[in-house]
């Protein structure tokens, strides 16, 4: 037991003398180790007659624990103490303005959105969001989508299981029940921009199973076919910074607008160089409309008092067009040295005052 108490004493001291993690670590071997002190002694109880195993064991576990408490206690004084000293070694003043080569790099779809969204503010939209994943009604039936309709069947659209109740929820293929829900849950006049994933079962150089899409709807009493000319005219003018690009409507056809049209932009391809502006060739951007008056009747909104139009768009494909990117499948594959090219600077916030672009 006096060797115990001397060893007790010994460890203690050398714990309490510990000023450096490393010091204090050949502490806690020179006694808890397994060539330790203490463990020395441990290994002799297995000579010892029952009753003075049992005396002894208890004393050699209260000094382990006591020591084994000391290291701990100690081990916490020294990180505090750590801490304090990299605290006082790293510190930064907060109010300096951030670098933004250390803020990564903006995706291009993402600046796209940012772009098509300030010009349409700018018209007075505001924007509306919905869910991913819609019912029948909502993505087909409202927008005036007849049953036997091809985007309807399993090769085009992404559909989930039977529901107990009949029919099947699916990733929505357009934007468009957002569409639904804003004229369901609001009363005209109404202005949106509705941005967001779409999802359908096609997949090739120029076509992934998840895109992205912007579309725009106006409902009101006055609301006709001059004014989305004017509207789409002057975005696209704004969107890709040329004041006189050549802006053509050609009848088209959606079941949920009526009259519609495709919407193209003039282009020239000169020396194989793609120039939007004025030019002997022609660029399809968007598909646009005055809204069916079916669609109206089906989200409760009188077709005899009310009209509106809708328009819809790829944002990837008018990304392409702009910055100058030849392949769609890009857009995907989390390449940093893509992103690092193409990507935006995120403090250069895009406005029409202060340009879309920098």
């Amino acid at each position: 037991m006096q060797d115990l108490d001397r060893i007790r004493a010994e460890a203690l001291a050398a714990v309490a003398a510990a000023t450096t993690p490393e010091q204090l670590d050949a502490a806690r071997v020179a006694a808890l180790g397994k060539k330790g002190t203490i463990s020395g002694l441990m290994k002799n109880l297995g000579a010892m007659d029952p009753e003075a195993r049992k005396a002894a064991g208890a004393a050699m576990n209260a000094v382990r624990d006591e020591v084994a408490a000391a290291l701990d206690g100690a081990k916490a004084v020294l990180d505090a103490k750590a801490l304090e000293q990299r605290l006082s070694r790293e510190r930064i003043d907060v109010t300096l303005p951030a670098r933004p080569e250390s803020l990564g790099r903006i995706h291009p779809i993402s600046q796209t959105i940012e772009e098509i969204t300030a010009i349409f503010a700018q018209m007075g939209f505001t924007v509306a969001e919905g869910p991913d994943i819609e019912d029948d009604f909502h993505n087909f039936t409202a927008l005036n989508i007849p049953p036997e309709h091809p985007a309807r069947q399993m090769h085009d659209t992404f559909y989930f299981g039977e529901r107990v109740e009949g029919g099947r929820h699916l990733l929505r293929t357009h934007t468009s029940p957002v569409q639904i829900r804003t004229m369901l849950s609001d009363k005209p006049p109404i202005r949106v921009l509705v941005p967001g994933r779409t999802y359908r079962c096609d997949s090739d150089m120029t076509h992934t199973p998840m895109f992205h899409q912007v579309e725009g709807l106006v409902i009101d009493e006055a609301t006709n076919m001059s004014h989305l000319k004017g509207c789409l005219i002057e975005f696209v003018r704004a969107f890709f910074e040329v004041d006189d690009v050549p802006v053509r409507f050609r009848p088209s056809f959606f079941p949920f607008t009526e009259p519609s049209a495709e919407v193209d932009i003039g282009c020239s391809r000169e020396g194989g160089e793609l120039k939007i502006g004025p030019g002997a060739g022609w660029l399809e951007i968007l598909g646009c409309g005055m809204v069916h008056p079916n669609v109206l009747r089906n989200c409760g909104i009188d077709p005899d008092r009310y009209q509106g139009f809708a328009f819809g768009m790829g944002v990837e494909r008018v990304a392409m067009l702009k910055y100058g990117i030849p392949d769609l499948r890009t857009f995907f594959d989390s390449d940093l040295r893509w992103l690092k090219h193409y990507g935006f600077v995120p403090l250069d916030v895009p406005t029409l005052s202060g340009g879309l672009t920098r």
